[in-house]
């Protein structure tokens, strides 16, 4: 008999911030194709090509893990979960007999953000096993998150959805249609009804296209033209005086910083006409509602951090709060909130533990003089051969023979070819999951569509096992995955393993109406207001007020490595679309100076390494910057080192310790045939 294909619902789970509900066409066990679902009103039917055409080749692919397997030679050979755990344990155990339980750590980040398969089971063995503790935010978004919070507190930002009400929309740092895709839906509707888009960003992106004004920023310098334009409010009395007083902490002293910085500054290092800052400054004074969207990549530099502060900043000192579109968009996720203590039973944790920068984990695995040196590791969620700065370190420091790496993954990746074990996980399509989300206000449920592929396992029945295995009987390792949804959102107000799986919960109404800041919600800061002065940076990290830091140019030209249309992240970084060199974009008189010419391969170097990419010369990028997409595997360069190789592991940003990956320095040649 002839099977008839199903049409079922699923959500997507990969780092964006958008979280689309998902459409999945299957035949029998097998994905035939995604598509967009209508069930989340924001993403309403839409979703990226690149989870479109390559979510089936990374369940089904030839690179997808189906069984436990075990390093031979120079390979790996199948071996059963019973033995698979076994060597765990005792990988696990013999670090942990000679030198303690933080000999032992995860090495996880962001690759499922589901709340199962992200931090639940997993977080509860490695709290009972008495792991290092690992800083995970400096990779990505930490920095972005400290210098909202400090202004905001835990307070959630505007949602995306709610701009359809501006009149003036900033997209600042945020390549849209690449990470953000469905906000270009709310930016057509606001503009059809009168408003104005600014795009500030290094490189002309699609979106910067449709701007009413573009500002090619210098990268690094959006702390210089912020703070400018505060100062130019203030030289105009356009200040919204009563807003101040009523809402904001530290106006008078960010406004006295802000005064060193004007027309010359923005002219000279961020090198944007007088004329087109003039412009933004009058747009701003007249906007009734003004919403500004943040993306990641502004804290990606030594000055990260002060130009996310400065930035979200104007709408306070405008009064940009409190009514429909007027609001800082960012953490919109936040209207539903994460019971993570409870999920994670931070309780089952029986000392307090040494933590780790998630950056320095290669520094730490090297060093031979740690008290309690690093002797077992588990990579799950996470590629970090693909995603860490300084690329050659990580490889060195995972291939070290005295080091018991364990892998945890749905595909075989360039980290997973460096483990001693290795774990076949379910995808998100093969198990129960429950999703927040960290751009929009939706809080969704997901069952399997298809069964496990091969012996993989989801993440919670995994550590389910090892918990077993390390004889741990507390209560909290017997609970099912739907004890765990009502875990992660405790305090939603409804069972969230009882959420229709095409009818998800709106946290804060359809477009955060319900508790839009400095109306109905107040900062939660310590003051309950606005910090422009903060004093708990001051304390961290000796930032109180945003300042400008330039890094220091080792090389002529700045390597900026943004989102990937073909990859989320390093996610999809196997299949097909990402085969092949990827692309160096390059100014014309970069191109011309070098004697280098479009789709020429070219070698792009520092002290740090080399790459080959293939050239592709494009005035969309600023003189003296060149592009290249993250998230890159190794076998894309002759040299079986991505871009990643060629980052700083050493360059951070001014909060916590973030990530530097855009204070990149590099020179480009031809290769030699």
């Amino acid at each position: 008999m002839n099977q008839q294909p199903r049409i079922l619902p699923s959500v997507c789970p990969l780092d964006c911030p958008d979280t689309c509900s998902l459409s999945v066409k299957v035949l029998g066990d097998e994905i035939q194709n995604v598509r967009g679902s209508k069930a989340n009103g924001y993403t309403g039917g839409v979703i990226c090509k690149k989870v479109a055409r390559s979510y089936g080749e990374f369940v089904h692919g030839a690179k997808r893990l189906r069984h436990p397997m075990k390093r031979s030679g120079a390979g790996f050979e199948p071996i059963s979960w019973k033995e698979a755990l076994d060597l765990v344990h005792a990988g696990f155990s013999a670090a942990i007999d000679g030198f303690g339980a933080e000999a032992v750590l995860p090495l996880n980040y962001a690759g499922p953000h589901g709340e199962l398969a992200a931090g639940s089971m997993d977080m509860r063995f490695f709290n009972r096993l008495g792991a290092t503790e690992l800083d995970r935010g400096p990779l990505c978004g930490g920095v972005r998150g400290a210098a909202y919070g400090s202004l905001y507190g835990d307070a959630p930002g505007m949602p995306p959805a709610q701009a359809v009400h501006s009149d003036l929309i900033l997209v600042w740092g945020n390549n849209v249609t690449v990470s953000n895709l469905h906000f270009t839906r709310v930016i057509k509707a606001a503009r059809a009804r009168g408003a104005k888009l600014v795009v500030i960003d290094p490189k002309r992106t699609k979106i910067a296209d449709q701007a009413d004004l573009f500002l090619q920023i210098t990268p690094g310098t959006d702390v210089v033209l912020a703070m400018a334009l505060a100062a130019g409010l203030e030289q105009r009395d356009a200040l919204d005086k009563d807003f101040l007083t009523r809402w904001v902490l530290g106006s008078a002293r960010f406004l006295q910083a802000a005064g060193q910085y004007g027309t010359a500054e923005v002219a000279t290092l961020c090198k944007i006409e007088t004329a087109d800052f003039d412009t933004l400054l009058g747009w701003i004074i007249k906007a009734r509602a003004m919403a500004t969207s943040v993306g990641v990549g502004i804290e990606r530099n030594r000055s990260g951090g002060a130009g996310l502060r400065a930035a979200m900043a104007l709408n306070a000192l405008t009064g940009q709060h409190g009514r429909l579109g007027a609001g800082i968009i960012a953490k919109s996720g936040g209207h539903a909130v994460k019971t993570s203590d409870r999920l994670q039973a931070t309780h089952l944790r029986s000392k307090p533990a040494r933590r780790f920068n998630i950056l320095d984990v290669s520094d730490m695995l090297l060093d031979q003089d740690l008290a309690t040196p690093v002797k077992a590791v588990m990579i799950y969620n996470h590629n970090p051969v693909a995603t860490h700065p300084d690329q050659g370190k990580m490889i060195r420091a995972l291939s070290q023979k005295d080091v018991f790496v364990v892998g945890c993954d749905v595909t075989m990746t360039d980290s997973m070819a460096l483990c001693d074990v290795i774990l076949p996980a379910a995808s998100h399509f093969e198990h129960h999951e429950i999703f927040g989300a960290y751009g929009q206000n939706y809080v969704q449920r997901s069952a399997p569509v298809i069964s496990a592929v091969g012996a993989a396992l989801p993440n919670t029945e995994i550590f389910r096992r090892l918990a077993a295995r390390f004889g741990f009987s507390e209560p909290e390792f017997q609970d099912s995955d739907m004890a765990l949804m009502d875990q992660a959102f405790a305090d939603l107000g409804q069972r969230p393993s009882e959420i229709d799986l095409e009818s998800p919960v709106q946290a804060g109404g359809d477009m955060g109406q319900d508790a839009i800041l400095c109306d109905a919600l107040a900062p939660q800061t310590r003051s309950g207001k606005i910090e422009l002065y903060s004093a708990d940076l001051e304390a961290r990290f000796g930032c109180a007020l945003p300042q400008y830091k330039a890094a220091e140019a080792a090389l002529p030209l700045t390597l900026v490595t943004p989102s990937s249309d073909k990859r989320i992240n390093a996610t999809f970084g196997g299949c097909a679309a990402s085969e092949g060199p990827e692309i160096l974009e390059m100014h014309p008189e970069d191109a011309a100076a070098r004697g280098l010419q479009d789709r020429q391969k070219v070698m792009v170097w520092n002290a740090l390494g080399e790459v080959t990419l293939m050239l592709q010369i494009s005035d969309a990028v600023k003189l003296g910057v060149v592009y290249s997409p993250k998230g890159t595997w190794r076998a894309t360069s002759d040299t079986k080192l991505t871009v990643n190789s060629l980052i700083s592991s050493n360059s951070r940003c001014d909060l916590r310790e973030g990530a530097a990956y855009n204070d990149t320095f590099v020179e480009v040649r031809a290769c030699v045939p």
